[in-house]
């Protein structure tokens, strides 16, 4: 309600699926960061992992490359 991004279970199986569907880049809760010690040295080396404390955060990150404009042509 505040913002914060809070911890999540599972974070192991969560970013070896990533890292199975070719996705390079995850944002975590900052929390979680003590858990990547589970995840295996090849996984991480392949992955761009962002721990996050707060919803801003995650937008900077997420919106970093934002989509092109599209021109939408209003009827006349």
């Amino acid at each position: 309600l505040r913002g914060e991004v809070l911890p999540i279970g599972g974070l192991k199986e969560k970013l070896l699926a990533a890292h199975r569907g070719g996705i390079k880049t995850v944002i975590i809760p900052k929390d979680n960061a003590r858990d990547l010690e589970d995840i295996p040295e090849n996984v991480k080396a392949d992955l761009d992992i962002h721990p996050v404390q707060w919803i801003d955060e995650v937008l900077e990150l997420a919106l970093e490359n934002p989509i092109a404009q599209i021109s939408i042509k209003q009827p006349a």
